[in-house]
């Protein structure tokens, strides 16, 4: 058996998260039409699929989730259909007979209801809101479809609403009141699809980029994206090539939305907690701007192959930010040469970050979701997401960048490899394929011959630990040092740290302090009163409005101050996660109060504002706490 046909063996031939006979049918084109009621709290719609019956069935399967079915007509005419019994994950499959002609128009008429995943209601900071979020499965929710990444397809999309609409797609004028349309001619698969609507303005962050939000905070988001959208933007389009999507506009959520970001094509959506009104979390828009070629234009076919869509987002996303890095360096003096190093080593810096949180994760979570590739036979994918995809796929990618030679024998493939699946679906195997049909020709063959496969794709756990420039760690390793000898000492008459310390600091050496110092604490048992000192050594830090640093930083005081539920350090940290959707803070926080304070406190204050929680987040919440 060759390499790629034991790939293959390792994982499903079709995606085991959707009921849909998906490869029956070719999506041509689809359009949907969705109406937001306010009152109702519904969305209302209609969806018209466009497609070539491949293997001349009998029956349409789709996927559907706690959706009210109104109407299904093929070619026209209205017919009877079926809908199954709902299943644990993957829902009840909507089953609809059609003719065996190659041919076939199906157009379906459904409405939300109060059970659905894919959305949220919410009261914004000026008017009534809406926002979907479909990633993984939870688009089935909001209409029936092909919900599989397997299955891309052009929209047309129609968004009906008393307030302004954003959809997945490039707007066109719409000659009708509260009716707003738009045109998504490449194709994308069915998490991509979304709804936005509330009062919402822009303002300009670049020549092909607005960002949108309600009107309280559009300066501050305009500030915070500004400086560095374009520049993305002509860093990644020289990485791989010319952006396809005409415009890179973005859209800061409300804060209840459960992700740092979602990559919806034209309209990227942001969470509020990067306004943070010191640009060290841009990160994220960087790394939603990669997903405009990783995931949006070459998209995995299934999320047992996740790693294909994050891991390449994220060696991206960190190839820009060291070019960011060294065109910063030279502005300030530095040679050519000198910048390229030092835009280098911010990369690597990023990278230690990346791997110590790889490492966390892979002692800490359930070691059949620390595989690269994974099987989701019976298991909801939204509870195999972790850091595992986007760090073990970065660090797989890296792997193969330095064994093959460098960023200078890569870069050719990067461009090879996306312009090859561009508009398409792929799995592992075919990534593999792509690696021996583009090297072989240039005698490297050995070198992938040599790489451990079933070590690199299936194995648990994380892989050998990469040799990093660890240059810019340095210095902070050096002042973390000073805390650890000062705890073994023993003597804590007086603490001899400061803010001013780290006053040359970036962003990202505060933020890997503060995990060392988390771990070292931890590991050295630090005496509690030092801990309950610590917002007075580091005011910088304790006033901190970054997401990141706020998270670590109470990890810090709360995982080892030994204090209570009456305490303020508590109750604030408490009163934050009561205002933060975004699960990359919510869930480990609420984590932190069980273990921290106790299970009680935990569950109380997740009661106490369960109902702001997006229902991705809540649910998920509700799992980690023991609820469910």
């Amino acid at each position: 058996m060759s390499l790629i046909d034991k790939i293959k063996s390792r994982s499903h031939k079709v995606d085991p998260s959707t009921q849909s006979n998906y490869t029956d049918f070719k999506v041509n084109s689809t359009t949907l039409e969705l109406s937001v009621s306010f009152e109702d709290k519904c969305i209302r719609g209609n969806v018209q699929f466009d497609l070539t019956n491949k293997t001349n069935t009998d029956k349409l399967i789709l996927d559907t989730s706690v959706l009210k079915i109104n109407d299904v007509k093929v070619d026209g005419e209205t017919v009877t259909y079926e809908l199954g019994p709902a299943k644990p994950v993957v829902g009840s499959a909507l089953q609809i007979a059609v003719p065996k002609n190659s041919a076939i128009n199906v157009e379906i008429s459904f409405e939300t209801t109060d059970k659905c995943t894919a959305i949220q209601f919410i009261k914004g900071d000026t008017g009534p809101y809406v926002f979907s979020q479909c990633q993984a499965i939870h688009a089935r929710s909001l209409f029936p479809c092909f919900d599989t990444p397997a299955v891309k397809s052009p929209y047309k999309f129609i968004g009906k609403s008393p307030a302004k609409v954003t959809m997945s797609g490039r707007p066109v004028a719409s000659e009708t009141a509260n009716v707003y349309k738009f045109d998504q001619p490449i194709p994308i698969p069915s998490y991509l699809v979304s709804i936005t609507s509330g009062n919402l303005c822009k303002a300009p962050i670049g020549p092909r980029s607005d960002v949108y939000s309600e009107a309280t905070n559009i300066k501050e988001c305009q500030w915070e994206f500004e400086k560095d959208m374009e520049n993305y933007l002509q860093i990644a389009e020289a990485l791989v090539f010319d952006y396809e999507w005409e415009r890179f506009d973005s859209l800061v959520l409300p804060s209840s939305f459960p992700y740092g970001g979602m990559e919806i094509p034209n309209m990227t959506q942001l969470t509020p907690t990067l306004i943070c009104g010191d640009r060290t979390q841009t990160t994220v828009m960087a790394h939603e701007l990669a997903h405009s070629w990783s995931g949006n234009l070459v998209t995995n076919c299934s999320w047992e192959h996740f790693w294909l869509n994050e891991g390449w987002t994220v060696y991206l996303e960190r190839r820009i930010l060291g070019a960011i890095a060294a065109k910063e360096a030279k502005s300030q003096g530095k040679s050519d040469e000198e910048s390229k190093v030092y835009g280098e080593q911010a990369r690597q810096l990023d990278m230690i970050s990346g791997w110590n949180s790889l490492v966390e994760t892979c002692n800490t979570f359930d070691p059949q979701f620390t595989k690269l590739v994974i099987d989701l036979e019976g298991k909801d994918p939204d509870d195999s997401f972790s850091r595992i995809p986007y760090e073990k796929g970065f660090f797989f990618l890296y792997h193969l960048e330095t064994k093959l030679g460098g960023v200078e024998h890569f870069d050719p493939f990067i461009k090879y490899y996306f312009k090859k699946f561009r508009y398409q679906s792929l799995d592992t195997a075919q990534f593999v394929e792509t690696l021996y049909e583009f090297f072989t020709p240039l005698n490297k063959k050995d070198i992938l011959d040599s790489i451990d496969w079933d070590k690199q794709l299936f194995a648990s756990g994380a892989p050998d630990e990469p040799k990093l420039d660890t240059t810019l760690a340095t210095e902070v390793y050096k002042y973390g040092e000073k805390w650890v000898d000062y705890i073994k000492k023993g003597d804590f008459s007086t603490i001899p740290f400061s803010d001013a310390d780290t006053e040359s600091f970036s962003g990202e050496q505060s933020m890997l302090l503060l995990e060392y110092l988390s771990e070292k604490f931890k590991t050295l048992k630090a005496p509690v009163e030092i801990i309950r000192k610590l917002p007075s050594v580091y005011p910088k830090y304790a006033k901190s409005q970054n997401g990141e640093i706020l998270s670590v930083w109470n990890e810090i005081l709360i995982g080892n101050g030994n204090y209570g539920a009456e305490d303020d350090i508590v109750n604030t940290f408490a009163a934050w996660l009561g205002h933060t959707g975004r699960m990359k803070y919510a869930r480990p926080g609420y984590l932190l109060l069980k273990n921290g304070v106790s299970s009680d406190y935990a569950i109380a204050q997740f009661k106490k504002y369960e109902t702001f929680y997006h229902p991705i987040c809540k649910a998920m919440i509700e799992k980690d706490l023991g609820l469910n």
